[in-house]
């Protein structure tokens, strides 16, 4: 269910729809390791593959890290939860 969640919200935003998507919960984890852990999936994930973060708020301090890296992404909050699609 959450694979679905993640896939329709990543839908509302110009992530590229043909690559493929992997979903990374960082909810239940305390400052900084949300932030530590999506860097390091974003390193480990192969070219190409969008990376979709589950969170329960925007993540501000991810932005900068990510535009420094060249990243594009979009948040988007839908229920109390917020997903933010990096690509």
């Amino acid at each position: 269910m959450q694979t679905d969640f993640a896939e329709r919200a990543s839908e509302r935003t110009d992530a590229p729809a043909d690559r493929p998507r992997e979903v990374l919960d960082v909810r239940e984890l305390g400052p900084p390791e949300p932030l530590t852990e999506t860097l390091e999936t974003l390193a480990d994930l192969p070219d190409g593959t969008v990376l979709v973060q589950v969170n329960d708020r925007a993540p501000q301090h991810l932005y900068p890290k990510l535009e420094d890296r060249g990243y594009e992404f979009e948040t988007v909050t839908d229920g109390g939860v917020t997903l933010t699609t990096i690509w």
